[in-house]
């Protein structure tokens, strides 16, 4: 067994700082775990704001609507009493079991742990937008073609396509149509059928618009391009009966979803089951004892991939994990509105009751 030198030692290691592994580092610094976080990405937040950081969301307990920075700006400001660590900008490349049970992991920047316990909250793992693939049209990646939404405001006024069936086109094409703030000067949306894998609503919204002339919709794939001395103008769709037509643009958006990649978690010996770790129910632990799955990346009969799904197996995880991090320690189920214990965690004064 490799020596390591001057590694950090904590209790818990978490992979990923999407929304799911930040309220891991709530639910283990309830039970006073101190926590470090890796990601590959350069901030939190993960995929909702890697992807679709203004997209909303309506289904988190309690908060009507957010955006995906919303929630990660929230969920952020909970765990500030915890004092996690976070380390971005860097994979996990290795993990190994060491002979005093513990985990020995390093990251792509040669940043070493030993930790007695992994949480793994990497969503669909080192994911990459699915590309669209036309010979030559790569050339145009962030000037004019774009695979994610990061500030839509540099989109108003332009003449914009999007291209793809599913939530992320649609909401999209929706946006840009609509929103005053930052409107588009025409939206035009292009799916090679009229079946479509968003929300029905959605459907049904744009159909709308399409009819009240505030927007188009074309069935076809996109074929080929049109460039001028090195700016791209139009592309060509090819519809159904076999005609290609050139369809003019200033901007071309691409959602065809992301392509999962486990990486080097692949690696480390644990029961996969497409592409995800397959997990008990009482406590979200892997194949491996120690090593917890939370969010997306897991895998269980009747899993839902839901972020408040997430949230409530970080619970069942941080509980599962103590008997590893503190052998000899009872630990009980306290409430946050009355344990004083907990008030006194948070950082917060506890509340009289008459």
């Amino acid at each position: 067994m490799r020596q390591h030198q001057d590694p950090i030692e904590t209790d818990a290691v978490i992979i990923g700082a999407g929304p799911v592994g930040l309220f891991q580092v709530f639910e283990l610094g309830l039970l006073e775990v101190k926590t470090h976080v890796i990601d590959s990405l350069a901030y939190p937040g993960g995929q909702c704001v890697e992807l679709y950081p203004d997209k909303p969301i309506y289904d988190i307990p309690a908060v009507p609507v957010c955006t995906g920075q919303e929630l990660t700006d929230s969920l952020l400001r909970q765990i500030e009493p915890f004092g996690a660590t976070f380390h971005f900008g860097q994979e996990v490349t290795v993990v190994e079991r060491q002979a005093d049970t513990r985990f020995f992991v390093e990251t792509s920047k040669g940043t070493r742990f030993l930790t007695k316990t992994i949480f793994i909250a990497a969503g669909v793992g080192a994911f990459q937008p699915r590309t669209l693939k036309v010979d030559g049209l790569d050339s145009f990646e962030d000037s004019q073609l774009f695979y994610r939404v990061r500030n839509p405001a540099e989109f108003a006024g332009k003449n914009m396509v999007v291209t793809g069936g599913g939530d992320s086109a649609l909401d999209w094409a929706l946006e840009f149509a609509r929103d005053s703030a930052h409107k588009a000067a025409s939206v035009i949306l292009i799916h090679r059928r009229d079946v479509f894998k968003a929300a029905p609503a959605s459907v049904a919204k744009m159909k709308a618009l399409c009819e009240a002339l505030e927007m188009q919709f074309i069935i076809g794939q996109i074929t080929g391009y049109e460039e001028k001395r090195g700016v791209l103008t139009g592309v060509k769709v090819t519809g159904a009966d076999g005609v290609t037509r050139i369809v003019a643009l200033d901007v071309l958006l691409v959602f065809f979803g992301l392509s999962p990649k486990l990486g080097p978690i692949a690696e480390w010996g644990l029961d996969i089951e497409r592409k995800q770790l397959r997990v008990d129910t009482e406590k979200y632990s892997t194949s491996e004892p120690g090593i917890f799955a939370v969010g997306d990346i897991n895998s269980y009969p009747g899993k839902k991939k839901l972020i408040l799904s997430g949230f409530h197996e970080c619970a069942l995880a941080a509980y599962g994990a103590m008997p590893i991090i503190f052998p000899d320690k009872k630990v009980f189920l306290q409430y946050t509105t009355t344990s004083p214990k907990l008030h006194k965690v948070l950082g917060v004064e506890s509340p009289v009751f008459d």
